[in-house]
Parts: C-alpha cells; structure tokens; sequence
C-alpha cells in the first residue's frame, strides 16, 4: 500500500493526517488536529482519501476553531450511519479479497490488465453522480461510479495485489470545457512508472475492452488530460504500453494491410495503433484507403472510429459495399458525464 500524498507533506500535516485517519477510523464523532489554516486542512483530507480510499464513509468535514488552543477540533461528515458503516466495511473486505485472489498468481502487467478489464466489464459511469460513487462502493458494490471512485477502486485492488498504485488528479478547464478535476493512477510495473485511465477505456470501450489509456507515458497521457494538480512520479517509459506489448502498434502502413485483411476475412473487428509518423489528416487518409481496400475484397465496406489524440483506430467491416467508409472521431473522456 503507497501513502504516497501522506509522504510528501511536512510533518505538522502529517501529524493532521495522521489524526483524521485515527479518528475517522474509529467512526469518532470529533477529534483534534494540529491548529492550521481552513484550506491546507481541507487538502489534507482529500489526500489521505486518496492515499487511503479504503475510507469510503467519510466525505467532508466541519471544524471548530477555539483560538487560545493550539488544535483545531474537526467534526468529520459520514456518507452512512455507524452500523452500516461497519457492515459496508465487511462487505468491501469481502469483496476485495474475492477479486483479489482471482488474480494472484499472475505476472504484474497480467494483474494490471485484470484490474482494468474488471472495471470496463462491470461498471458503467454514473451520470447523476451519487455521492457513493466517488467512493470504492460505487464500483465495487453497485457497479457504479465517476472518475474518482473509479480511481480509488483501482488503487484498492492494486493494493491487495501488491502493485504499487497512486491516483493522479487533474484540475478543471472550463476553457475546454473540461468543469471537473479528473482522475486516473499511475502504477508501477516493474519497476518503471505508467498512467492507468480506466474510465477513459471505460469511456470508449463498447463491444471489446479498449486499452488506449493502459500504460501510457508522460508525452501521450498529457495528450488529452489536463495536467496534474499535485506532482507525480514521471513516467518516461512506454514500452509496455497495452498496444505494443500485443503487436498491435503499427509504424508501416504494409503491416497494417495485412492485419486488416486478415480480420475481413476472419469478420472480426481490427483495432490497433498507429506509432509510424504524426497522424495527419494525410496519413489518416492513407489509413482509411489500406482498411476500404481490404473491405472492398470481401464485398464489405469498412467503419472506424478514431481517438485522435492517442492515435488508436478501431475498425469493423459490415457486409454490403458503401460509396464512403465510415469515420467516427471519439473522445475518450467523461464528456456531458464529466466526474
């Protein structure tokens, strides 16, 4: 388990933190934390939940402030009573540790794969954003959730798998339209650091599981995602990047070719990346010529839909001919569904 938040604070706010965890942990009604400014407490509490997102019942606080003391005495907010506290905390052990013991045995980048594959096959994103679906329960106890809640139900299955697993926060953009802080993780395989967005996969996966967002570095995830409100570990590596490690990365449009034609004829869909040159328009076109011709053998006709900013095609071939092929440009994220 990484208290990664938790270790880069000074020590009076670990001292805080270390308070609000002991406390909101015992279900206490009010405790005392080191006195200090309204804002740097608030930020506290939201980084212990995301170094700790096993704390899924408290959601906010209140706090008194008497000034000849030296505490400030915090009365923290639950999102349940006590007793169903302690039963939802039951059940969420149980739950993880199922899910846990299921993947055990396997390699680190399997383990991964199978905590990502598990959110993109049982949770859909909550549109009317309940308050428990920014908390592990959405996900993992009613299949629910936003982007937070998605991220910490991750990091809570990387935990009880031993991968070292943070979430990352990026702040809002209302310039791009972007009105929410987003979240994702970033983990450690072995020993190299990669981005992990399973609501952006979630977002764009739809008959198969989509991996555009499984192990990205630095220069691609800042693609597409605002950049960090809190500074995280630099990921640098993208050779285990979901797309590469399966041989479904392409640098030469004859490889292309030859994949494609294969799934016309197997009738499967074909999705895939494209690491050659910059995807311009131009090489897009030079792409959708390769996957029409392949259709057009076959008597089908080809439809693509693309994530632009991770270069990432999926194509299917219906049955009958087409005077065009179809292009849909996706946007991998929490669009009108923005948590």
């Amino acid at each position: 388990m990484e208290f990664y938040y938790y270790e880069h604070m000074n020590k009076m706010q670990q001292n805080a933190c270390h308070a609000m965890k002991t406390g909101i942990l015992s279900l206490a009604d009010s405790f005392l934390v080191p006195r200090m400014m309204p804002g740097e407490l608030a930020d506290i509490f939201f980084q212990l939940r995301l170094d700790c997102p096993e704390i899924f019942w408290a959601t906010g606080f209140r706090y008194r402030d008497y000034p000849d003391s030296g505490n400030l005495q915090v009365l923290p907010e639950y999102l349940f009573e006590k007793s169903k506290i302690k039963e939802h905390q039951k059940n969420m052990r149980a739950r993880v540790e199922k899910l846990a013991r299921q993947a055990r045995g396997l390699g680190e980048w399997e383990k991964e794969k199978y905590i990502h594959d598990f959110i993109c096959e049982n949770v859909r994103y909550d549109k009317l954003k309940k308050a428990y679906s920014h908390e592990i329960i959405g996900p993992l106890g009613h299949g629910v959730g936003v982007c937070e809640g998605i991220a910490k139900a991750v990091k809570v299955l990387c935990d009880a798998l031993g991968i070292w697993c943070i979430i990352g926060i990026s702040e809002a953009n209302p310039d791009r339209g972007i009105r929410y802080r987003h979240a994702w993780n970033v983990v450690r395989i072995e020993g190299k650091y990669y981005h992990l967005d399973a609501t952006f996969d979630l977002s764009v996966s739809g008959q198969e599981i989509r991996y555009d967002y499984f192990n990205l570095d630095d220069r691609k995830v800042f693609r597409d995602h605002e950049p960090a409100l809190m500074p995280l570990p630099p990921c640098t590596d993208g050779s285990r990047f979901y797309y590469l490690e399966k041989k479904l990365s392409f640098t030469k449009y004859e490889d292309i070719e030859n994949r494609a034609c294969q799934a016309v004829k197997k009738n499967r869909a074909f999705t895939f990346h494209w690491r050659g040159s910059y995807l311009t328009r131009e090489v897009l076109g030079e792409l959708m010529k390769i996957l029409e011709g392949c259709a057009a053998k076959k008597g089908r006709h080809v439809s693509v839909s693309l994530n632009w900013p991770q270069a990432v095609l999926r194509a299917t071939f219906p049955e009958g001919e087409s005077t065009e092929a179809s292009l849909v440009f996706e946007e991998a994220n929490e669009g009108e569904q923005d948590g």
